[in-house]
């Protein structure tokens, strides 16, 4: 394969972050009360946020970063309950019943966004289009005519396809008709705006740690403890950080592995596509949609996911990805390109409720394996039911204290021998170069004093010295050359180069490292 790193941006930026202006808000600077402290301004976040404001619930939002940094502002914004290969797998897992609630819970979610940009007259590039799952290979014809069987049992609007309007050998597409797709953070500016006006509070830069329960509080009520020092009182917390910042007794650590997956946005030699799509081949999973940018049509190209922390370098799943717009689409120019973490649950299924049985006012949603746009705005409504207690048939189904032997049993303990693996893997790997050998722009593992740690050495000489072990169970973490960060392939946290914590469950950065040399 060819080296295209010089065609592509140097540095990775998301163009929904790039072409939003964000409003900036204050760092919680004493202690506050709330009826309710959500955690975590992304979609799930703010959509709760907003939900719960239009009740007359007094909510402050908490957001460790800037608003919209974290995995919402990486998509690839397809609106769909098309969530790959899935209702097959429900059906037989879980019955029918339980993969017709999972469908209109998408479906209702798909519907209150297209409501909701419709009442409120949004700019944000809103386009009805069919969601296209596609197979080039003989295997992935018979796992498509499966899951529109399944389609056909849940009443799914849909229709068997020989084709799709580009340039790939597809022998079988499925589609899920009227789905859609957005500028997600146009969308959310508009919700945002509403919570604001409803009374609603964010604070920015600032990072929920811990809470005290009931118990420890001695009170009728939580306190929620940041980084620095700070407690905001509340009756109830909502944890929609993406990884959960406060585990109890749920082990998510232990029920969840973390995927990072890329995307370029591209001009390419189509005008429009009437829908969005997705291979289903074993390995190279690619998916396509248009998007404007500046008035022009550019594609977006994503795929190539892996667990973080691990497989090739990631520079090259980058790369993967332009060779195929260039074999396929005639890609000529790159303006942007991101990447995108998220969670995957034992049975694919997110996690949305209560903590744990034993912390039923604090609240979690997390897991949605790359398909949060529905599934966050429906975690947003379970959220709300919760919060005001309603009872939902959607409860049940994305309940956290669900387990089923198949398939939880079987990837619970696949997860967790590939943790250990990699935890002997990483105690186990000494220094690949030496200081003097990192060129600006480099990282490596280096030995100093004997010991472990990450050398990153920047664009003006500089060297950046970190410990490699994780903060979280002790894995040692890699370096990601794509995004120029230090990632755990244990349970997916990331750290920068300066070992500040950029994606949980870890929540201490890395230890600096002294060099000996200043």
């Amino acid at each position: 394969m060819s080296n295209y790193y010089d065609e592509l941006p140097q540095y990775p930026e998301s163009y929904w972050l790039d072409s939003t202006n964000r409003p900036g808000f204050p760092k919680l600077d004493k202690n506050e009360k709330a009826e309710v402290v959500i955690v975590g301004g992304g979609i799930t976040g703010i959509t709760t946020g907003y939900l719960l404001a239009k009740e007359g619930v007094d909510v402050t939002i908490l957001e460790g970063d800037r608003i919209f940094n974290g995995t919402t502002g990486h998509t690839t914004a397809k609106i769909t309950a098309q969530h790959e290969l899935i209702y097959d797998e429900l059906i037989e897992h879980f019955g029918e019943n339980f993969a017709k609630i999972y469908y209109d819970a998408n479906t209702k979610a798909l519907d209150f966004i297209r409501n909701t940009v419709k009442e409120h007259g949004i700019d944000c590039q809103f386009e009805n289009k069919d969601a296209v799952l596609y197979g080039t290979e003989e295997k992935s014809v018979r796992k498509l005519e499966k899951e529109y069987e399944a389609y056909q049992k849940l009443g799914i609007p849909s229709e068997l396809a020989g084709s799709v309007p580009f340039n790939v050998d597809a022998k079988r597409a499925l589609i899920m008709k009227d789905q859609a797709q957005f500028h997600p953070l146009e969308y959310l500016a508009k919700l945002l705006d509403e919570f604001l006006a409803a009374g609603g509070k964010v604070y920015e830069n600032t990072t929920a740690v811990s809470i005290m329960t009931e118990s420890e509080t001695g009170a009728d009520e939580l306190e929620v403890e940041t980084s620095d020092g700070h407690f905001i009182s509340c009756h109830k917390v909502l944890s929609c950080s993406h990884y959960p910042f406060y585990e109890a007794e749920g082990y998510y650590f232990m029920r969840m592995h973390a995927e990072r997956s890329y995307i370029v946005a591209a001009k390419g030699n189509v005008e429009e596509l009437p829908g969005m799509y997705l291979s289903v081949d074993k390995g190279e999973k690619r998916s396509v949609r248009t998007v404007k940018i500046n008035g022009e049509t550019h594609l977006l190209l994503g795929g190539e996911g892996h667990k973080t922390g691990q497989g090739e370098p990631t520079l090259t799943h980058y790369e993967n990805l332009y060779e195929f717009g260039k074999d396929v689409f005639e890609i000529t120019d790159v303006p942007y390109r991101w990447s995108a973490q998220d969670l995957y649950t034992q049975d694919n299924v997110p996690y949305i409720g209560p903590v744990s049985a034993l912390h039923t006012n604090i609240f979690v949603a997390t897991g949605y394996r790359k398909w949060g746009m529905t599934s966050s705005t429906a975690a947003a409504h379970i959220l709300k039911d919760y919060v005001l207690g309603n009872d939902t048939p959607e409860m049940e189904i994305f309940s956290t204290e669900r387990f089923h032997a198949d398939p939880s049993l079987k990837h619970f303990f696949r997860e967790n021998w590939d943790v250990a693996k990699h935890f002997v893997k990483g105690k186990l790997q000494f220094g690949q170069k030496d200081l003097d050998d990192i060129k600006p722009g480099e990282a490596a593992v280096v030995r100093i004093g004997g010991n472990r740690a990450g050398a990153y050495r920047d664009e003006d000489g500089e060297l950046h010295l970190v410990d490699t072990t994780c903060t979280h169970m002790g894995c040692e973490v890699e370096w990601n050359n794509g995004e120029r960060s230090w990632d755990c392939p244990c349970h997916g946290s990331r750290f920068t180069v300066d070992g500040d914590v950029m994606e949980g469950p870890a929540k201490k950065g890395l230890s600096k490292v002294d060099d000996g040399l200043s």
